[in-house]
């Protein structure tokens, strides 16, 4: 990863003087001088794999000059993506039903189908209990009841309020009486229930005619002949209308109603057991409190605010107005418009007035209040909105309308004051429209203002802070064509800020909706942008996530085959697709085939696992990841479609297809299985988890005769698990491992075409779990792989129908692979692979045994158990979870099982044999462990799939603004590199003068009991780590002489640590431990006391040659290319691209013995050199058709092999320095490949190790007989350190390692008795 012109930019302004080391002076190496400008663009592009030039030299000579900066400051970072920020620490999540869904979306949506309006008005005759003031209120619903005839105003009064909320509920079924008897009411409610079933039912009561309620909670109706009033308890009428209902009470003292009801709720005495769930009350005053009666309200003011908010809203506040001289009330009636027409005066008014009370209640509101009474019900979010009016308006008369459940005060919000203005706004242009029905209607800047105060919220707020206020008013000028796009832009920085804004939970709504049409439209549309297809793939993953509905929806518009043609035709274009477009097409269709067998059959009969698999080698870990979680869903398709025997040809011959194409998966799993990317292995390990389970029958069998503890171990007849052949495309199961047939020697076929020999010893149950055979308990261990499955010679399988053999026989090493992956996450993945086909690992952690000592900053372990390694057999992995007493033998099984065939496995301290009940048959995963729990529960406990929650994560992060501490990182390495190169400068051009004893500055005692393994000096800070055999690291300041931090490299080490390696040095550096096993593991913070955190770990070395018991890996890192080298007891040269984490190339090594030192060029990216066993050094190119530049033996006089090696200082790529065990140190010039130039005779036979300074013409050597020898590179001995500086003048021990600071004259070194001990020349200890 470059960064950029940035950082290009300013090497113009760097002006350090320095130079090129050109030793003879005579500037005749332009054959051979390379730009190295072209060579860091060539690294950026990479494609040095591509060169098509004729010979090495074309492809590398230039004459140009070197601008020396950007060679010495590699612009490469690699490892710094989010999939690094804590693989390892993030664990494997479920369905993605477990949590997806917000909260704040309810999960039944309600309507109101009924309303019952009940009038008891009696005109013109008064209550006995009010007396009323002249003049008085006398509107009901915006009519005057006496100025026409009783009857018919109370008809038409009861016209209105239908109409009225027939305006808010089109739907809904209204049924009005006008005042009547108790029966009438009665009859009105069960019919309102009986019509809304389940639905809401409306009950509206006007009690303007009759008296108050009463302290028991009864309103008023009339009897027949209207001479009576007759009470009507509330609890009868909570039992007609039963639940879910809304109560509108609009009489004086209706609180006491309320008070009623809450008390009958209390009490428990409530006639329908939902009443408290579902119950919702509006009431127009308290109980102590009488309607108003001023002449400037209608008497049904309540009422009026509820039905016909704008008008009541309007009326109010003209009177309250500046307008009040100049507008004539009555104007209000004749707005021009519709209410849905936002177009229009009277709809702009609506829309602002819905706008406000929105935000007034989600501001006030608590969340689960305001989703209960705003996104339920339409209508009763209308009549709740409307309550906010009836609030404000009703207290400026001192009465205060009651709601159950009661609601915050709202009266006051400021947002009033913004409605206040936007209606005087209006209202000032209404004479003119009244007057001009043609006059243009100016809108109101209402939602103008409120998008510029949500930008001003996104300008200094955050998610820590106060929610923005408007929004809800941002959501709702979505819908206005003029102000969309601000809109649009604003919500996206909104949701650019973090996950907590952004929900998911939309599917439902966008499949009934018809909006996945719409996604796959444009997902299809070749003019879109691939970003911007890539987030329609996102959507269409998020619509079918864990949904059926969406599912089918999808399959039914053709969602699959779209998907197929983009990634097949992504493949045939010679021009990048889009990673994110790549990898999103891949998970929307594995979760659109996740548990959904039609889809499953569908992307088979398509061809899908050949178009995928091609992806699996793209340069993108999360692509790759992708491909394969996309393969891993149909793999499912054996759980059922081969469950029933075969019936016509026609399902035969798609049997057949779909056996070939689940081969074609398990064959492109089986090549990535030691991808470099934790991530990919990952979704690898659960991809075989989910086949384990569907094939387990079969694993089982050939697993048992992998692991048969028998000195004719079928393991020993099994080729190399992995054979590189040179090609680069990173398969790791060798295609030579063949069918599992013979046993040993035994002529009688064990297991062929799913046939099992009953003489072979694979049916032998106690061979099969590897339970001691002598031991009478055999019989309580696993009851056998096949003894419930055979019969007659024949394995009946429950499940899958077989593949062949050989693919079981590569699967098997495969899981073993991973089960002993150095990412300890995917190691546990690997083991429960294992275990679902039997093989359970039982270990503890072993470490030095006799160790006692408690270390710093590291775990203590220790054992007298004797250690074994092997693993124990179970019949499934559920026993570890299950019921069962383990029976533990502590003394070894009987043959026990040979190291060779366990190579890596763990040391193990004692075999816990699991067993079942007695009697319990082997039927596989579950057994009588889970009881009647079906086949999903069973599959529910498979590992899960990582990659799709790890991708959503990118749309939760900020997409268009950059990390704020961006700035900071780029001020940071500005200045490493200005103290680098100024460093540089001084070490080029300073003569370096003496390293001897005097010179020491530090020794740390590393209490390492092994000595130490390797060392290394960072670079901008006095810090260096140590490493010992038993991969232990410490990190000591050696300037103040303290330990930072210590920690173990892993669990079970084993190999020793081979080398350490600083990667972005000049940013956050990250540290490389290179175990001699060659795995990688690649620590960040691990300065910090136990704060270390794994960022990657991979194996780098694949396809060791047989027999060989060590690998003895020796690698090297080069930060230019960001390529790692790799090699040891195998064939070639593995190179690994750390960006891509990948295997780019197997490089063969042209030699028949094994490299033993290695290096990489430190200024000329894709060159590297490699010294070998027998004496002879080889540099490489890889940029070079045939790679191997030339080779050489420049170690003659006594064969021996070659312990260092590395690139003399400077950018002549030409010059080499080599030494051998023998002890003489030989620079190369690869000018004239035959002879060295310069020959030094440091160490007679037993030199140890040799450092070379990166910048300064020094270079040191080590021996066994505790000497260090310093030399410039013209031969010259520029010291000898003897004896370690303590006041016993004791001897150093064995030198072990030596490893110079990059940029200055330090030297550290390291030996057999733990100490490390740093030197500086004169001038670095004066600076």
């Amino acid at each position: 990863m470059a960064l950029g012109d940035l950082m290009t930019s300013r090497f113009s302004q760097l002006s350090l003087a320095v130079s090129n080391h050109v030793m003879d002076g005579n500037g005749s190496n332009g054959d051979y001088l390379e730009d190295a400008a072209s060579a860091d663009m060539a690294s950026q592009r990479r494609d040095f794999d591509t060169a098509s030039t004729s010979s090495y030299a074309n492809a590398v000579a230039s004459t140009a000059t070197v601008p020396t900066t950007m060679a010495y400051l590699p612009q490469t970072i690699v490892l710094c993506e989010l999939r690094h920020a804590a693989f390892e620490a993030s664990t494997p999540t479920g369905p993605s039903d477990s949590g997806l869904v917000s909260k704040w979306r309810p999960k039944d949506r309600m309507k109101t189908g009924c309303v019952a309006l009940v009038l008891c008005l009696n005109i013109s005759v008064d209550p006995p209990d009010v007396i009323k003031i002249s003049p008085c209120a006398r509107m009901e619903c915006w009519i005057d009841p006496f100025s026409m005839a009783p009857q018919k105003a109370l008809e038409t009064i009861g016209k209105n309020l239908r109409d009225q909320y027939e305006r808010w509920q089109p739907k809904a079924r209204c049924k009005v009486e006008l005042d009547p008897t108790v029966d009438e009411v009665k009859k009105l409610c069960n019919t309102c229930r009986r019509y809304a079933k389940s639905e809401r039912v409306l009950f509206h009561y006007n009690g303007h005619g009759v008296p108050k309620p009463t302290a028991n909670g009864e309103i008023w109706l009339f009897n027949k002949s209207y001479t009576q009033y007759i009470p009507l308890p509330i609890s009868d009428l909570d039992s007609w209308l039963r639940t879910p209902s809304i109560y509108v009470f609009d009489c004086s003292a209706a609180g006491m109603i309320v008070n009623a009801f809450i008390e009958l709720l209390d009490s428990g005495t409530s006639s329908y057991p939902g009443s408290a769930r579902d119950c919702i009350l509006l009431a127009a005053c308290e109980a102590h409190e009488t309607l108003p009666q001023s002449a400037e309200f209608p008497a049904d003011v309540f009422t009026s605010c509820l039905t016909t908010p704008i008008k009541m809203a309007l009326r109010w506040f003209c009177t309250r107005s500046l307008l009040h001289e100049s507008l004539d009330c009555s104007l209000i009636d004749k707005i021009p418009g519709r209410q849905n027409d936002r177009k229009t005066l009277l709809g702009e008014l609506n829309w602002i007035f819905t706008a406000v009370t929105d935000t007034i209640a989600w501001n006030v509101l608590p969340h689960e209040l305001f989703r209960r009474l705003f996104r339920q019900d339409l209508l009763v979010a209308s009549l709740f909105r409307n309550f906010l009016l009836a609030e404000r308006i009703m207290r400026s008369a001192n009465c205060s309308p009651v709601s159950y459940p009661m609601l915050p005060p709202t009266h006051q919000h400021h947002m009033w004051d913004a409605w206040d203005m936007a209606a005087e706004i209006c209202l000032s242009q209404l004479p003119a429209l009244v007057e001009d029905p043609n006059a243009e209607f100016q809108p109101s800047p209402f939602f103008t203002e409120q998008l510029t105060a949500f930008e001003v919220w996104l300008d200094h707020g955050s998610e820590h802070k106060k929610p923005p206020e408007q929004l809800p008013i941002v959501l709702q000028v979505l819908l206005s064509q003029c102000h969309r796009f601000r809109a649009l832009v604003l919500l996206g920085r909104f949701l650019d800020m973090g996950p907590w804004a952004v929900d998911l939970s939309c599917q439902v709504d966008l499949v009934k909706d018809g909006g996945h049409v719409y996604f796959i439209r444009f997902l299809n549309s070749v003019e879109a942008y691939p970003e911007q297809r890539a987030m329609a793939a996102f959507v269409l993953a998020v619509i079918v996530d864990g949904h059926r509905r969406g599912q089918e929806a999808c399959i039914e518009a053709g969602l699959i085959h779209v998907c197929l043609k983009h990634l097949h035709s992504s493949m045939q274009n010679d021009v990048q697709t889009e990673p994110l477009f790549l990898q999103w097409l891949c998970l929307c269709l594995g979760k659109l085939w996740e548990d959904f067998t039609e889809a499953q059959i569908i992307g088979l009969q398509a061809d899908a696992p050949a178009i995928c698999a091609p992806l699996l080698s793209e340069p993108q870990p999360e692509v790759r990841a992708s491909a394969v979680f996309a393969l891993a869903t149909l793999l499912d398709i054996g759980f059922d479609s081969f469950r029933d025997g075969v019936g016509g040809d026609e399902e035969c011959d798609d049997d057949e297809k779909t056996r070939a194409e689940i081969i074609v998966i398990i064959k492109s799993l089986l090549n990535i299985v030691s991808d470099g990317s934790p991530l990919v292995r990952a979704e690898v390990a659960v991809a075989l988890a989910r086949f384990a389970f569907g094939h387990k029958q079969h694993l089982k069998s050939i697993a048992a005769a992998y692991w048969k503890p028998q000195s004719n171990s079928l393991l020993s007849s099994l080729p190399s698990l992995a054979n590189i052949n040179g090609t680069g495309s990173g398969n790791i199961v060798s295609s030579q491992i063949g069918p599992l047939i013979r046993v040993g020697n035994d002529n009688s076929s064990v297991v062929r075409d799913g046939r099992v020999s009953t003489s072979s010893p694979l049916a032998t149950a106690g061979v099969m779990h590897g339970s001691p055979l002598s031991d009478d308990s055999s019989q309580h261990s696993d009851s056998g792989i096949l003894n419930d499955g055979i019969g007659n010679g024949v394995i009946r399988h429950s499940r899958s129908k077989p593949l062949d053999n050989a693919m079981y026989s590569q699967c098997v090493p495969a899981m073993c692979t991973l089960a002993k992956d150095p990412s300890p996450r995917i190691a546990t993945l690997g083991r429960r692979v294992l275990s679902i086909i039997g093989i359970e690992q039982v270990t503890k952690s072993v470490k030095s045994a006799g160790s006692s000592s408690a270390r710093p900053g590291e775990p203590t372990t220790s054992s007298t158990t004797p250690s074994f390694a092997g693993l124990a057999r179970s019949s499934s992995w559920f026993d570890m979870n299950g019921g069962h007493l383990p029976l533990t033998f502590r003394t070894p099984p009987v043959s026990p099982p040979r190291q060779n065939f366990l190579t890596g496995m763990r040391r193990v301290c004692s075999l816990e044999f699991r067993p079942h009940l007695m009697n319990s048959p082997d039927s596989g995963l579950a057994d009588p462990l889970l009881g009647s729990s079906s086949g999903v529960s069973e599959r529910s406990l498979l590992p899960q799939s990582t990659i799709y929650n790890f991708s959503c994560g990118h749309f939760s992060k900020p997409l268009l603004t950059a990390s704020d501490d961006s700035e900071e990182l780029l001020a940071i390495r500005e200045e490493r590199e200005r103290f680098a190169l100024e460093r540089i400068a001084k070490c080029q051009h300073s003569s370096v003068s003496k390293l001897n004893n005097n010179s020491q500055i530090a020794s740390w005692d590393t209490r390492f009991e092994t000595g130490t393994r390797t060392a290394l000096l960072q670079p901008f800070s006095p810090i260096v780590i140590a490493a010992d055999e038993s991969e232990r690291i410490r990190v000591w300041n050696y300037e103040e002489a303290t330990l930072l931090n210590g920690f173990d490299n892993h669990d079970f080490p084993e190999k020793g640590i081979s080398k350490l390696c600083l990667l972005n040095e000049l940013d956050e550096s990250l540290l490389l431990v290179a175990s001699g096993d060659g795995n990688i593991r690649i620590w960040k913070d691990y300065t910090v006391r136990g704060k270390q955190k794994l960022v990657t770990a991979f194996s780098s070395i694949q396809g060791h040659k047989p027999g060989v018991r060590s690998l003895s890996a020796v690698v090297d890192w080069q930060q230019q290319s960001g390529y790692l080298y790799a090699s040891g007891e195998i064939s070639s040269v593995m190179l690994w691209d750390l960006d891509k984490e990948q295997l780019i190339n197997s490089i063969p090594s042209s030699s028949d013995c094994s490299v033993s030192a290695l290096a990489s060029s430190q200024v000329h990216a894709g060159q590297f050199a490699a010294g070998f066993v027998d004496g002879s050094v080889r540099l490489y190119d890889v940029r070079a058709p045939d790679m191997l530049v030339c080779a050489t033996r420049p170690h003659t006089q006594q064969v021996e092999r070659v312990v260092g090696i590395g690139f003399q200082p400077g950018l002549d790529q030409g010059k080499i320095v080599s030494a051998s065990q023998a002890g003489d140190i030989q620079f190369l010039d690869i000018r004239n490949q035959r002879d060295t130039y310069l020959t030094i005779d440091a160490h007679r036979g037993s030199l140890t190790a040799l450092a070379v300074h990166r910048h300064a013409p020094i270079i040191a050597s080590g021996s066994a007989k505790q000497l260090i020898k310093v030399f410039s590179l013209e031969g010259e001995q520029l010291g000898i350190i003897r004896y370690q500086h303590t006041f016993m003048a004791q001897k150093i021990g064995s030198v072990s390692c030596l490893t110079f600071h990059p940029y200055q004259v330090l030297l550290a070194a390291g030996a057999a008795d733990a100490c490390v001990s740093i030197y500086a020349d004169d001038n670095s200890q004066t600076r």
